[in-house]
Formats: structure tokens, sequence, C-alpha cells
């Protein structure tokens, strides 16, 4: 029988093992994990950490603080992460301590450029940065909302991370601001009810 080349290299392909198949973690909660992503040594690329803890998947930071992974595209190599829950009697975010979300310099993860971050309960100093603290930010339309009463009626400013320089953190500190919350791919004309809360990672495809 003849055997193409193309037989010859469907038959050695067969035997490979699939990066997909065989190097991807297991499903998490709801979540599938594709390659590279990794929840323990036996699966993934260990470089792209995540954590598999009590069913729900998690992205740790370098404060060590533990952010709920809400959603992942592994077409676009991004993974959506939850916003630090803020306490309601103090505007102030739970990472506060740890000077908000800052990710490991050596990190394959980076903070990408379709996220809006507003900051809220800030001090007079940040009226002279570049940043949007006036009545029209957006940051006045998320106090509408019910997630909003938080920090309602304190000093607030927004900014789009659009710059490499901070594409590795959120800061929030005493003495500028004490809380945040982002939104993915926002759309300012509509209503607050409707934006995608999350701060939205993503991951350089492995070497």
């Amino acid at each position: 029988m003849k055997i193409t080349l193309l037989h010859l290299a469907l038959a050695i392909l067969s035997t490979l093992p699939s990066a997909f198949c065989l190097n991807s973690c297991p499903q998490c909660g709801n979540l599938s994990v594709p390659y590279p992503l990794s929840t323990n040594p036996n699966c993934g690329n260990p470089n792209y950490q995540l954590y598999c803890n009590n069913g729900a998947l998690e992205f740790k930071s370098v404060g060590g603080i533990y952010y709920k992974v809400l959603s992942i595209n592994r077409t676009s190599n991004r993974i959506v992460i939850s916003p630090p829950p803020v306490d309601p009697g103090s505007c102030l975010s739970s990472d506060l301590m740890e000077g908000g979300l800052q990710i490991d310099q050596t990190s394959p993860f980076n903070i990408s450029n379709r996220n809006t971050v507003l900051l809220f309960n800030c001090s007079k100093t940040l009226l002279l940065s570049p940043l949007n603290c006036s009545s029209n930010s957006v940051c006045r339309k998320f106090e509408a909302i019910d997630g909003g009463i938080k920090c309602r009626n304190k000093r607030c400013c927004s900014f789009l991370k659009d710059s490499p320089s901070n594409s590795r953190r959120i800061r929030v500190r005493v003495g500028a601001c004490t809380a945040y919350t982002s939104v993915v791919d926002i759309n300012e004309t509509e209503d607050p009810s409707s934006w995608t809360f999350g701060i939205e990672l993503q991951w350089m495809t492995p070497a």
C-alpha cells in the first residue's frame, strides 16, 4: 500500500501529546482552564499560575491577595478578575494595605488597556494630576447604582489604563485614593448597571 507523506505526517502527529488535551488543567468550578494557564504542577505552564480554591479560580497578586477569575478568553489571551470588595462604611478597598493590585514584573500577565479605573475617596492632591476628577468624570455615573453607594459623595477620579508604564499596577493608598473598581471596555453612553465590572489581564504567549 502506498504511504503518502500526508499519511506519514498524520501518523506521527497522532503519537504526540496534545498541549490542549494533555497539558490543560482540569476545570475549576464552572471555568475551563486552557493551556498555558496552570493550577497545579502537573498541568499547564507553571509561569502562568492561577489557583483553584474550593471551586473558585483565582489570581494571586504580589501582595498575596487573591482575586476571583470571572472569565477567560483563550482566543485573545485574556482573563477578567474581580475588583476587590469595598468596605461600605469607610470606602476602603480590601487590598488597600497592600497598595492595591500589583503584578510581579516577571509575570507573563499585565493589565490590559481596555480597563477604565474608577478611584474613590480621593484627596485634593489628585486634582493636580492628569486624572479626570471633574464633575463629569465617569466615576460619578457609578455612584448612581447600588455598587457605588459605598463611596457616594466622596471625591472620585477616573482614567484609562493605556500606558505600558502602569500596566502592572492599580494603586490606592491613604493620602491619595482609598478605593477603586474597574470597567472593561466601557461605553459611557450606556447605563452603568450594564457595564462589565472587572480588571482585564492579558498574558503573553509562551515562547
